[in-house]
């Protein structure tokens, strides 16, 4: 299974590609979608839409994993990050690729196996699994990567799909 995780942002997008088949990782691609800060919101946004629609064009995933949006103190920010989220969604959408929602919770747990692990510790385990000599810069394609992981070890299996139709 080919899958995109992403981590959502509207100044920068992080996103990694991987394939896991057979219980092994292969890193085929990542990075970040950087927008300028001056640019015109709007601008930004269809800048990220158009990186997005070359990615899934390029590795045509079978899945994307996404990172939850949790709205902190910050609304104003919340909000700007979930428009980036919806043109993210849209390309997903307009490439027929499914799209799975992890919290970061979720994402140590099916990255490290604890919850409450700290940033460090999933940056640490996800380089293991990948096979990177080193976490890619900037965080936030390191936390895509993570999500990625997240989704090839939380997704159901060929098995469950077959029997279950899911």
């Amino acid at each position: 299974m080919k899958i995109v995780g992403i981590d959502p942002g509207y100044a920068i997008v992080g996103y990694g590609v991987v394939e896991y088949r057979n219980s092994a990782f292969t890193t085929l691609d990542y990075g970040a979608v950087l927008t300028p800060a001056g640019m015109p919101f709007q601008e930004r946004l269809a800048l990220i839409y158009d990186e997005i629609t070359q990615l899934l064009d390029r590795h045509k995933p079978q899945a994307m994993a996404v990172e939850k949006l949790y709205f902190g103190n910050n609304k104003t920010t919340g909000i700007d990050v979930a428009q980036a989220r919806g043109v993210i969604l849209l390309s997903a959408q307009q490439h027929q690729t499914e799209v799975y929602e992890y919290t970061p919770v979720q994402v140590k747990q099916a990255v490290v196996g604890y919850g409450k692990a700290e940033k460090h510790q999933v940056m640490d385990m996800t380089r293991r699994l990948l096979k990177l000599t080193q976490m890619p810069k900037p965080d936030d394609t390191a936390d895509a990567l993570a999500i990625a992981v997240c989704h090839a070890h939380a997704s159901p299996s060929r098995l469950t799909r077959q029997l279950f139709g899911r």
